[in-house]
């Protein structure tokens, strides 16, 4: 077992994957989501350069279907031999494709909105991909998309300690529900379901 460290505030610095998990549920659910799956994986037999090592990895899955019906959290978290890594993400699916417009706009538009409303403290990635049925007559204009709108956690959150961690949770989350009012994001999102 790895003892813990201290970081500079005093408080033990986060190490393995356990205490991050707890820390990031606390931040998520006391920003009102709930979780609705957690799936842990510990990967032994990996090959090339990562040969030998081990690497344990959990995903978290929150919902909050009483405001936002069509919006998932997804947090991704690992535990490898560099330390600590992960990130939360917005996920939303969004209308056929053939309802969206240029996809060169429709990314312009949905990249400004991150940038208005994500922290700009921390690094902030936008996944754009697209599932297509190739047997349908019309599969790309009914190319299904989903949009990741992700926030890295930065090393300087796990050295800080569970605090820290759950304070970045709450700000990712709130920034996220921003960003899902913002007309170009509502533009992209699937109707309410009746």
């Amino acid at each position: 077992m790895t003892p813990a460290k201290e970081s500079s505030e005093g408080l033990p610095e986060l190490l393995t994957l356990e205490p991050v998990i707890e820390a990031v549920r606390e931040g998520v659910e006391g920003a009102g989501w709930s979780m609705s799956g957690l799936q842990k994986t510990t990967s032994q037999e990996l090959q090339g350069r990562w040969a030998g090592a081990t690497s344990r990895s959990a995903y978290l899955f929150f919902h909050r279907p009483d405001v936002f019906d069509d919006a998932a959290i997804d947090v991704y978290l690992d535990e490898g031999r560099r330390g600590l890594s992960g990130n939360l993400a917005l996920v939303l699916e969004g209308k056929d494709l053939g309802d969206l417009g240029p996809i060169p706009s429709l990314l312009d538009s949905l990249s400004a909105y991150a940038d208005a409303r994500l922290p700009d403290r921390y690094k902030i990635p936008l996944t754009l991909r697209f599932r297509v049925d190739p047997r349908s007559p019309d599969a790309v204009d009914a190319a299904e998309p989903e949009v990741r709108f992700k926030v890295r956690i930065p090393q300087a959150a796990f050295r800080a300690g569970a605090g820290a961690v759950a304070e970045l949770a709450v700000l990712a989350v709130r920034s996220f529900e921003a960003l899902l009012g913002e007309p170009g994001v509502e533009a992209f999102r699937l109707p309410p379901s009746e």
